[in-house]
């Protein structure tokens, strides 16, 4: 299975954690975040991946030589002007499509400054069984900026802090939710990539969206989930580690394989 990770950010809400490296470099409890995220993965049979890179690119590519690639198969993609997370996703899609024998085997993508314990095997298997053309791992919290869905938890439309709802779908009544940052994506989505430049892939969704095209919300209110896009943020997902409030360890990996397992296992005949 394939990933990316977002990585490519400046990392600004971070400082002064991100003056002399790059987000993905920052650490919890002395694990960088982009280590956590591809242990994250590596739980789910994420074998090969690709990161964005931008800000201190070359300290993180000497990152990922100096640990052999976590022992995994690794691409980098250098952006020289930040293309945010479509713009990203686009210019790393030969990553995804050149194994032409599986067309549309779903890969994560993943933002590296999140912290969570969302099952991302559940989250694959629920957009295998939907046949969805995109999965967002989503929540009922407090955000500046909600993704509204409706009872069959399509993407209708998108709302920011007060303003009026821009819907794209009549999906009445719609609930807002705030993504999480993590998607499973279908690699055909890649190929009705329109958008050109820097662009957010919120932007792709809403309009495949009123196109009617499946990009559905994963539930994942359930799960410890946590931004890491400021200090404070990353002193209280460091207590939260000491405090096992979360846990990235042995309990977490030997449960997410055992999924793993369960899900290529060959069906049973039900006569």
């Amino acid at each position: 299975m394939k990933a990316m990770i977002l990585a490519a950010g400046l990392g600004t809400r971070l400082r002064p954690l991100t003056d002399d490296r790059p987000k993905a470099l920052v650490e919890i409890n002395g694990r960088t975040l982009l280590e956590i995220t591809l242990s994250r993965l590596r739980t789910v049979g994420v074998t090969d991946a690709i990161i964005n890179v931008h800000h201190f690119a070359d300290m993180l590519v000497g990152y990922m030589e100096k640990n052999n690639n976590f022992g995994m198969r690794i691409e980098v993609s250098r952006e020289d002007v930040l293309l945010d997370t479509g713009g990203g996703l686009k210019k790393a899609a030969d990553f995804f499509l050149a194994d032409a024998r599986i067309p549309d085997d779903p890969f994560i993508v993943h933002n590296v400054d999140v912290l969570s314990t969302i099952d991302l095997a559940r989250m694959v298997e629920f957009h295998n069984e939907t046949q969805a053309l995109a999965t967002l791992a989503v929540q009922d919290r407090k955000t500046s900026r909600h993704l509204l869905f409706d009872n069959q938890l399509q993407l209708c439309g998108r709302q920011s802090g007060n303003n009026q709802p821009e819907l794209v779908r009549s999906g009445q009544p719609v609930q807002p939710l705030a993504f999480a940052g993590i998607h499973i994506i279908s690699p055909r989505l890649i190929t009705m990539m329109i958008e050109d430049g820097p662009f957010s892939i919120i932007t792709t969704y809403l309009r495949l969206a009123a196109q009617g095209e499946k990009i559905l919300a994963f539930r994942a209110d359930e799960y410890y989930w946590r931004d890491l896009g400021k200090p404070e943020n990353i002193a209280q997902a460091a207590e939260d580690l000491k405090q096992n409030v979360i846990a990235l360890g042995n309990k977490a990996l030997l449960k997410s394989l055992a999924r793993l397992v369960f899900l290529r296992a060959p069906p049973c005949p039900l006569w």
